[in-house]
C-alpha cells in the first residue's frame, strides 16, 4: 500500500516536472543557438564598427562580447531574424531567395547537403510546406491485419501496381515515434484506408508523444485549477 502510494507520488511529480524542465531547456537551447550562430557575428560586427571610430578593441569586447551589452547583441540578433522573415515574406524577398536557392542547387556539394536540411527545417517551421507534403490523415492496417496505424497520405499509388492489382492505391507515410522524420512508405488500396477527420498538426502531436496527446484533446476553462486535460470520449 505505502509502496504503491509512493510510486504514484513519484510518477505524479515527474508528470509535472518533466514538461516544465523540457520547456525551459528548449528556450535555453534556442537562446544559445541564436547567440552562438547569429548574435556572435552581430557583436563582432559592432566591435569592428566601433573600433573604426577610435574605440579600444579590448574594451569593446569586454562590454559587447563578455560584458553587460552581450544581451543587447542577442536582442539585435532577434530583430535581424524578424526583419529577414518580414523581407522573405514579401514578393521581392521571395524572388531574391528563389534565385539564391537556384544558385545553391546548381553548386557542387551544396546541392547534396542543402535539400536535406531544408526539408528538416520546413518540416518543423513551415505548416504550409507540411500541408503540401501530406494531404490528409488516414488509418491503415499495418504492420498486419487487425493492427491499425496512423498514416499520412502523400499521393496516388504507382500506376503499374494499380494496373497489376486491378484497384486504386494510395501512397502513405507511416511516421515513427518519437521522430516523425523517419518511417515507412507503403502502398495501400484506396478502399482499405479509413479517413481520420483530424488536422495534420494533431497527427504529428499524436505520433511524437507516442499517443499521449490525443487528437481533439483540449484544455478546459478550469485547467489551471485542475491541471487535467479534457480528453474526447470514445464511443
Amino acid at each position: 500500500m505505502v509502496k504503491g502510494r509512493l510510486r504514484r507520488y513519484f510518477v505524479r511529480g515527474l508528470a509535472v516536472i518533466v514538461p516544465t524542465i523540457l520547456t525551459i531547456w528548449i528556450f535555453i537551447w534556442g537562446y544559445h543557438f541564436i547567440n552562438d550562430t547569429i548574435s556572435v557575428f552581430v557583436k563582432r560586427g559592432i566591435v569592428l564598427v566601433l573600433k573604426l571610430t577610435g574605440g579600444s578593441e579590448e574594451v569593446l569586447k569586454s562590454y559587447w562580447v563578455d560584458g553587460a551589452l552581450s544581451l543587447a547583441g542577442f536582442i539585435i540578433a532577434l530583430v535581424i531574424v524578424f526583419v529577414v522573415g518580414v523581407f522573405l515574406a514579401s514578393v521581392f524577398g521571395k524572388a531574391i531567395w528563389r534565385q539564391i536557392e537556384i544558385f545553391i542547387m546548381n553548386t557542387p556539394l551544396l546541392k547534396q547537403v542543402y535539400p536535406f536540411f531544408k526539408q528538416i527545417t520546413d518540416f518543423f517551421f513551415s505548416h504550409e510546406e507540411t500541408r503540401k507534403m501530406f494531404s490528409r490523415v488516414v488509418a491503415v492496417e499495418y504492420p498486419r491485419k487487425g493492427i491499425w496505424s496512423m498514416a499520412l497520405v502523400t499521393g496516388e499509388g504507382l500506376k503499374k501496381v494499380a494496373q497489376k492489382a486491378g484497384k486504386e492505391f494510395l501512397t502513405v507515410f507511416i511516421a515513427t515515434t518519437p521522430s516523425p522524420l523517419t518511417g515507412f512508405v507503403i502502398l495501400v488500396p484506396r478502399d482499405e484506408v479509413i479517413d481520420l477527420d483530424i488536422p495534420i498538426e494533431d497527427a504529428f502531436k499524436f505520433i511524437v508523444s507516442a499517443g499521449l496527446i490525443v487528437p481533439g484533446a483540449k484544455w478546459p476553462a478550469d485547467a489551471g485549477k485542475t491541471g487535467k486535460l479534457e480528453w474526447p470520449v470514445s464511443g
